[in-house]
């Protein structure tokens, strides 16, 4: 007899893999279904999402600090105070280019400048430091060394000995002659974009401004 399956004799139908597995199938009772009892590999390892909980309770306390760290509001004094400070820096840069070659400072082309304007009277070292656009503390070593250079003389009144006065020299009164052309021309070049209107209010603005925090400097 032979095995309407695979064709093999009937008596040896137990060698045969194809049949074995039909007779497994045919005589399972109906219903039932075997289980396994292996468990699968990792069953009893719990699911560690720990990171994703701290991450997503962190956002909020994230989101309130950078809150926190915003940078607080510019009131309109600190941007004039800064506008002015950065204007001044900006035009000071262009005179100390210029002054360089002839080795002056600001300082010192500013004690020319008052030397001059005060005539053959001189002035005593107070009155200079207090006519300075920025005051020196040091204003006696200032002249010291602006007098070993010739710029500058110092004498004893006649009439009162303890007053020291300053007078420029004709060598000071020469280097200012060659920059006075240079300088006016650097202030045109620098401010000819305001009209004369505009220029006129801005001094105004500027010394009322300078008004209200200068300290009076006497020089006696």
């Amino acid at each position: 007899m032979t095995c309407n399956l695979c064709n093999l004799c009937a008596l040896c139908d137990s060698s045969c893999p194809l049949c074995c597995a039909f007779r497994d199938l045919t005589q399972r009772p109906p219903g039932k279904v075997t289980e396994s009892t292996e468990k699968p590999r990792g069953a009893n390892i719990p699911l560690d999402n720990s990171r994703d909980n701290d991450y997503y309770s962190l956002v909020p306390q994230k989101r309130k600090i950078a809150r926190k760290t915003r940078a607080p509001q510019t009131h309109l004094e600190e941007q004039v105070f800064v506008n002015v400070m950065r204007t001044a820096d900006a035009l000071a840069r262009g005179g100390e280019a210029l002054l360089k070659p002839t080795g002056l400072s600001a300082t010192q082309y500013n004690v020319l400048r008052i030397l001059r304007g005060a005539g053959t009277q001189g002035l005593a070292c107070r009155e200079v430091g207090c006519r300075m656009i920025s005051r020196d503390p040091d204003i006696t070593r200032l002249l010291d060394r602006m007098e070993s250079r010739g710029l500058i003389a110092r004498a004893r009144e006649e009439q009162d000995r303890r007053v020291v006065k300053t007078r420029i020299t004709p060598e000071g009164l020469r280097v200012l002659a060659e920059l006075d052309a240079p300088v006016q021309e650097l202030h045109r070049r620098q401010l000819h974009h305001l009209p004369a209107k505009e220029l006129r209010q801005l001094s105004r603005l500027l010394e009322r401004v300078r008004a209200q925090e200068e300290t009076p400097c006497s020089p006696e």
